[in-house]
């Protein structure tokens, strides 16, 4: 199979209907129900795990000082949240592999 340089949700949907024979619709359905499962889930404060593929943890970042490159001036950042994603090495492990 051959992306663009983006995977999208559309790529996503389309393959579901192609290997597992749902209609477009119910695929791009399928496909928009994970997703919102799984920000709900980050919203809820839980992490997602899928196996085999990687961990989404949302993680609050405390105030901190930073620096503007250009005048060296300090500046505080603001307290916030972020989402980060670890792949599994199972994921790791093929990436590595198909290079």
């Amino acid at each position: 199979m051959s992306y663009s340089s983006t995977l999208t949700r559309a790529d996503l949907s389309d393959t579901m209907n192609r290997q597992v024979g749902l209609s477009r619709a119910d695929s791009a359905v399928m496909v928009e129900s994970i997703l919102d499962h799984m920000i709900e889930a980050l919203i809820d404060g839980q992490n997602v795990k899928i196996s085999g593929f990687g961990t989404f943890v949302l993680r609050d970042k405390g105030e901190r000082t930073g620096r503007n490159p250009k005048t060296g001036v300090e500046v505080p950042i603001a307290p916030r949240r972020v989402l980060t994603f670890r792949a599994s090495q199972t994921m790791r492990d093929r990436i590595i592999a198909a290079d």
